[in-house]
């Protein structure tokens, strides 16, 4: 979660509103995500923004999944939020044929923050061009240890992602107070294995209906998280979340976040390829090898010849 300002509570917590024409997006045409401020889902590509001369950023459309409607009390407004984290984002109106889909949500600017093209590394690269995944699911020496098998997977290293500390280690991850989440940042062909193989990797491998825990390992920083690095992984993370859902598989909801990559900070370099060099320790033994066992037998089409 991002520290706010006080300014951004008032608007974000308490559903405030920023003066007309006086936010950073009114006027704003780049390509890219706008995101929630306060825990950097992402809510709205840049294709879905017009403008509607109202004085605040309009949108016709939305991520899927990601904006949540709630009628205010009085009945005469939808107010909208982010469904990940509540965060008041304005009111969504229908009926004004501004646009041919007819919805306009109208948005704080301080409830956003938006990522470029560049930041997002969503250029349209060649089909087959090396691509990266970044997801937490506990302990990263147990994630690690399983996508490190993967026919297609050319890396993984362990780290911090999601905090807004602008340094990471350790010590400090696991005080749960920098807002970091461990992570294993992977490369990966496309050609050979593809991001939707990977999300049934990470879901078989973890929990992800506890919240900030998996098994013992408790806190924010074992949060079950998505880091998408572009558009494309957005909707297939939402849509595989959402499949997942309707299967029934968990008997209680899904509570992976799907954040917005920002920075990947390294773990230490005793923290590589944990599970390989320490096999014979009782928490490797105890917690990461049934685990990695238990997805190995069924993806054991998928691992490395």
């Amino acid at each position: 979660m991002n520290n706010l300002t006080e300014f951004e509570k008032y608007v974000i917590e308490q559903k405030g509103t920023e003066r007309p024409f006086s936010g950073e997006y009114v006027d704003h045409d780049a390509h890219g995500v706008y995101c929630c401020k306060k825990c950097f889902a992402p809510l709205y590509k840049s294709e879905h923004k017009f403008n509607a001369h109202c004085g605040w950023p309009a949108f016709d459309d939305e991520i899927a999944g990601a904006v949540k409607r709630t009628p205010d009390a009085d009945g005469r407004r939808v107010e909208i939020t982010c469904d990940q984290c509540g965060g008041h984002l304005g009111h969504v109106f229908e009926g004004e044929l501004l646009t041919d889909k007819n919805v306009r949500h109208c948005v704080n600017s301080v409830s956003m923050v938006f990522k470029s093209i560049d930041e997002l590394n969503m250029s349209d690269s060649a089909p087959n061009q090396i691509q990266k995944a970044t997801f937490g699911a506990g302990c990263f020496w147990c994630v690690e240890a399983i996508f490190a098998q993967l026919e297609g997977v050319i890396s993984v290293k362990s780290g911090y992602c999601g905090g807004d500390a602008k340094e990471a280690n350790y010590h400090a991850v696991c005080s749960g107070r920098t807002g970091h989440a461990e992570v294993v940042h992977i490369e990966f062909d496309p050609a050979v294995i593809h991001f939707e193989t990977l999300l049934s990797v990470l879901f078989e491998s973890h929990n992800p209906t506890t919240l900030n825990q998996q098994g013992n390992d408790k806190g924010p920083q074992y949060r079950s998280v998505i880091f998408a690095h572009n558009s494309e992984q957005v909707d297939l993370a939402n849509a595989y979340i959402k499949q997942l859902t309707a299967q029934g598989i968990w008997p209680n909801p899904i509570v992976t976040q799907i954040s917005a990559f920002d920075t990947f900070y390294p773990a230490e370099n005793y923290h590589d390829d944990y599970f390989a060099k320490h096999g014979e320790q009782p928490y490797c033994q105890l917690v990461v090898k049934p685990k990695f066992d238990k997805v190995m037998s069924k993806f054991a089409d998928k691992r490395k010849k």
